[in-house]
């Protein structure tokens, strides 16, 4: 098994978060970012993903892209320590709050969407922060919102046990700490997060740890 990833990508720290919940060590290859135009832009990692694009996980000659197929992948395939309900409504619950996170937030901060604000429209680093604060701002509030109604008052998401919904919030607050982001009314998802970063799988899957992390 072997996983194609950067250590700031917030798509390969859910899949580092995965890995590590389920006990796995796979082989890591640091596909950098910002690198000669993007490592993720030449011929041989486009052969691998198409849409040029992390994380990318190749295993048994089968290569699988985007965070929650491979997160689902491996919690079908690795079924001990569960990451996704049995229960089907609150399944719904946990791909819904997930869904908000990689599908919602998540591209509005990418890197090429970032690059695309400040170079095609002139735009500094002080627009493309305040982009971040207003769209990250905005999606974790909802994802407080639905925490705070579904009642749950354990340590995690939803359950008493870290899954899906976890991996996604975690890298998710590591950008909005770095974009600045004001979460002083969002208590359920800071103390989540307190809970799951007290965790050996969370804290070893942290950027600043990884092979290729920079300052």
């Amino acid at each position: 098994m072997k996983f194609h990833g950067y250590f700031r990508s917030s798509s390969a720290h859910r899949c580092r978060i995965a890995f590590n919940l389920k006990g796995l060590t796979p082989e890591f290859q640091s596909v950098h970012l910002r690198r000669n135009g993007g490592e993720q832009n030449t011929p041989e990692y486009r052969a691998l993903n198409p849409q040029g694009l992390l994380p990318a996980l190749e295993t048994d000659g089968l290569v699988l892209t985007q965070s929650l197929a491979i997160i689902e992948w491996l919690d079908e395939t690795y079924p001990e320590s569960s990451l996704i309900p049995d229960d089907k409504d609150i399944r719904a619950k946990v791909r819904a709050f997930s869904q908000i996170i990689a599908c919602d937030i998540h591209p509005l901060q990418n890197l090429r969407v970032l690059q695309y604000i400040k170079g095609d429209y002139g735009q500094d680093q002080a627009a493309a922060d305040a982009w971040c604060q207003r769209w990250i701002g905005d999606g974790l509030a909802a994802c407080e919102a639905m925490l705070q109604s579904f009642g749950n008052h354990g340590n995690f998401c939803f359950g008493e046990t870290p899954g899906l919904a976890d991996i996604c919030l975690v890298p998710q607050v590591y950008s909005a700490h770095r974009f600045g982001v004001d979460m002083s009314a969002m208590p359920r998802l800071s103390k989540v997060f307190d809970a799951c970063e007290a965790m050996p799988a969370f804290d070893d899957a942290r950027p600043s740890v990884q092979p290729d992390a920079e300052d």
